[in-house]
Order: C-alpha cells, then structure tokens, then sequence
C-alpha cells in the first residue's frame, strides 16, 4: 500500500527552522512533536502493512493526529510572528 509520510518536516518544510528551534527551546512543543511523531509513524506501519485494526481505531488515531498537528502549527505561527516581529 503507497502511504503518504506526515512528518512536520515533510508537512511543513518551509518551517523546518521554527520545528528546530520549538524542539529544543520549548518544552510543551518538544513533547507534542515527540506524541504527533510517534502516532504518525504508528498510523503509517498500520496503513503500510495492512494490518487489521478496527476502522474506527484508525480514524481515532487520524483525528487526534489532526488536532496534534493543528496545535503545533499554531505553535510554529506564533514563534514565526514573534521572530518577525523582532527583526
């Protein structure tokens, strides 16, 4: 099965220096991108595999990935719009 890979870097690549910078100056960020990491690579061996799961599991597993993912990108924008804001 073609699985499409949903790492930060891959999703967001113009703010792979923000993703940087979160994961080692900000905690909170670090601990998120640590849960969204690990649920994505579990969702993508699922998908890969093939292996049987519950469709409702999965899409459990998407949608918390989703609101992860929303969380970090609103973290990214605002240490983005702080880095601008001090130039």
């Amino acid at each position: 099965m073609n699985v499409d890979h949903h790492d930060l870097h891959h999703e967001f690549p113009e703010l792979s220096d923000a993703i940087h910078a979160l994961k080692v100056g900000n905690a909170r960020f670090a601990r998120l991108f640590d849960t969204y990491h690990r649920l994505t690579g579990k969702v993508e061996n699922l998908e890969e595999h093939d292996m049987p799961v519950a469709d409702f599991t999965l899409e459990d597993m998407k949608k918390e990935r989703v609101k992860l993912k929303d969380d970090l990108y609103h973290m990214l924008m605002a240490y983005r719009a702080g880095q601008e804001a001090s130039k």
